[in-house]
């Protein structure tokens, strides 16, 4: 269920890294070959007629896995496409991501979905899945034929970018979802509650003298999807988590027994309100919206205690024009490929090897494996220099957008090379010397 352009399988040996895959409890210097694309060899002192990458002083970690981003295909390619959103996920040590249906046709029914796919396999540079919308044209009226579009290769469903604001939709998604299968990922937001908010409402929403998105528009839709899920027997994954109230709701609703997943982005994990409030910068603006620092403490803790599951970008690429407007006119989203691991890393509000984990955790909720260094598994792999520091933005990015909430920011931890599926998808780029 996953599509890529062909790659050439790596014959390569990583040597001298710092390897650490808190799943497989390894954290050592080690070396490890590569052969036909395979993780054939793990050990000190290998030795193969193989490219040697020196990995001294530098970490070899599991590729990471997006389990949510936007490549605007199909329709809106003047912002993103595949080639170039696989691209800047290579960049950002991503082995693998997962797309989502808000896109021009939506991908609502299985010709569309068909075209992605083969798309894909012409032009991604690592592996890409995709979710399918959970109603026709996102209008949250009608169900998409939900078991065509799985056997079509739909990993789940989404109407990402909306809520589904009719309880009784959802219901009947999820009783279809027993049928075929699939996750059924959520945006949460109460538009009667959001209305035309821009920005967190609070103090500082106040100051500004803009209209505010309270954070109940996202836990109190949360807390009633958690009962429709719980009383169906459903799965649902609650997207892009940005309030404590709504660490709340998910924590309540997994003491139940309810099948609840959750995710975090690195933006809501390292920034606040008050960064809007500096220079009103639209590369701030994305819904949910940046919010307090007790949200933002909440959200930490939930990822350290197990109630979040997973950290996810949400990359979503906009072009310059639209982004360069007045604050209330923006459209909502920042891009976030290249610059989530760095971002949570620089941030020192989590432990390393926890955000390793977190950063691929989303595989296994999307029904996909989960990358790990282990002799026989395919070699899905980022090699990373934590003492690289680098300035967001000034080398330019691999995405076609360049609406980065962290433009500017001086950042630790480069990605130096990324193995997805075997090939070698990025290496870091070299300056000429002058």
């Amino acid at each position: 269920m996953l599509d890529h352009r062909p790659t050439e399988s790596a014959d390569v040996l990583i040597r001298g890294a710092h390897v650490l895959d808190p799943r497989t409890g390894m954290d050592e210097r080690l070396d490890v070959l590569v052969r036909n694309g395979e993780i054939a060899q793990i050990g000190e002192n290998l030795q193969a007629d193989v490219e040697v990458i020196d990995g001294g002083g530098r970490h070899l970690f599991p590729g990471f896995v997006d389990p949510h981003v936007h490549l605007r295909v199909p329709g809106q390619e003047h912002k993103e496409d595949l080639e170039s959103g696989t691209r800047s996920a290579a960049a950002g040590g991503f082995v693998a991501v997962v797309a989502m249906p808000n896109t021009t046709p939506t991908v609502d029914s299985a010709p569309v979905l068909r075209s992605l796919r083969e798309q894909a396999r012409r032009e991604a540079r690592i592996p890409v899945g995709f979710l399918a919308s959970i109603t026709q044209g996102l209008a949250g009226e009608a169900l998409t034929e939900m078991a065509e579009l799985r056997q079509c290769g739909a990993l789940g469903f989404t109407d990402d970018g909306k809520p589904v604001h009719r309880a009784g939709i959802l219901r009947k998604a999820l009783q279809y979802q027993k049928l075929v299968g699939g996750i059924i990922a959520l945006h949460e937001e109460d538009p009667t509650l959001s209305g035309r908010g821009v920005m967190h409402e609070g103090v500082v929403s106040a100051r500004l003298g803009l209209a505010g998105i309270p954070s109940i528009s996202e836990s109190t839709l949360i807390a009633r999807d958690a009962a429709i899920a719980g009383y169906e027997g459903g799965r649902i994954h609650i997207q892009h988590l940005s309030a404590r109230e709504s660490v709340e709701a998910i924590a309540e609703a997994k003491s139940r027994g309810v099948k609840i997943t959750c995710e975090a982005s690195p933006h809501h994990l390292t920034l606040t309100d008050e960064a809007v409030a500096e220079k009103l910068d639209t590369r701030l603006k994305m819904n949910p919206p940046l919010r307090t620092e007790e949200d933002r403490q909440a959200l930490i803790a939930g990822l350290k205690d197990g109630t979040i599951d997973c950290i996810a970008t949400d990359h979503a690429p906009h072009a310059r024009e639209e982004k360069e407007v007045p604050f209330e006119q923006a459209p909502m989203g920042t891009t976030g490929l290249e610059t989530a691991f760095a971002a949570v890393y620089t941030a020192d509000i989590l432990p390393l090897a926890l955000i390793v984990e977190k950063l691929s955790a989303g595989a296994p909720l999307m029904g996909l494996p989960t990358p790990e260094i282990a002799v026989g598994h395919a070699a899905d792999l980022v090699l990373i220099d934590l003492d690289a520091e680098w300035e967001v933005g000034a080398q330019g990015y691999e995405s076609r957008s360049e609406n980065c909430c962290f433009a500017g920011r001086r950042l630790k931890g480069k990605v130096v090379t990324t193995i997805a599926a075997g090939g070698i998808v990025f290496r870091q780029r070299e300056l000429a010397a002058v």
